[in-house]
């Protein structure tokens, strides 16, 4: 298994504090100048599309402003994986095309100066102790007022809202993956306050416990875990 690594070095010490934004349009822009038929087949705006695909960031020394980020170095790293194999070579050789090309931001701009694949270990086992490395958002989203409730570590509801989330992808990859045995534990589980698309939301971190069939743990390794994976949520490693 594989996933991307890629390094971004920054005119400025600072990112804009909605990064979830800025990287979509980022992997946009990247998506759209190497494919158009492959842009128009992960973001058609006529349909939702579910992603295979998860990121989370490394942000050297962040400190969280109103407005914006505040880094230590100007650099940062995005780890990206995808449990379709062959988007994720598309992916990368999109990334390649953007390549020591500066991005612009609002007062500042980012040059992507790095971009290289990493082995993901494959599990074997049927538990495994994992850390969020993004955070994690379980939702439950109500056709009938189109509003969504987002479930914490902390909430009953957590490990049920949790398959079912994983459910609903499966069916609508049409991936089919068996279930049975499925859990989530938190281990040094914690809440917190995540901002998605500007909105202050309930999410998790922290340490937890999953078990399930190797081929499941592997494909969600890759995918991760919960809604909004392709956002900026969700993505963790094994620890134990």
């Amino acid at each position: 298994m594989t996933e991307l690594k890629l390094e971004f070095q920054l005119e400025k010490q600072e990112l804009p504090i909605e990064l979830d934004r800025l990287l979509l349009s980022f992997f946009k822009a990247s998506i759209a100048n190497y494919s158009p038929e492959l842009f128009e087949r992960l973001y058609n705006k006529k349909e939702s599309v579910i992603k295979t695909y998860c990121w989370a960031c490394y942000l050297p020394g962040a400190r969280f402003d109103a407005d914006k980020i505040r880094l230590k170095e100007n650099r940062f790293t995005v780890t990206f994986s995808d449990a379709d194999m062959g988007e994720l070579f598309e992916f990368f050789n999109a990334f390649r095309m953007m390549q020591k090309i500066d991005y612009p931001l609002q007062q500042n701009s980012m040059r992507l100066t790095v971009v290289k694949a990493q082995r993901v270990p494959e599990i074997n086992e049927s538990e495994i102790i994992i850390k969020m490395q993004s955070s994690l958002l379980v939702r439950e989203h109500r056709v009938e007022d189109n509003t969504d409730i987002y479930y914490t570590c902390e909430d009953p509801e957590f490990t049920e809202k949790m398959k079912e989330n994983i459910k609903l992808f499966l069916e609508r990859k049409q991936i089919y993956l068996n279930m049975d045995g499925f859990s989530i534990t938190p281990v040094k589980g914690k809440k917190i306050v995540a901002k998605v698309w500007g909105r202050p939301t309930n999410a998790s971190i922290g340490i937890y416990r999953l078990t399930g069939s190797p081929r499941l743990l592997n494909m969600l390794q890759l995918a991760g875990i919960g809604s909004r994976r392709s956002e900026g949520h969700g993505k963790w490693e094994i620890i134990w």
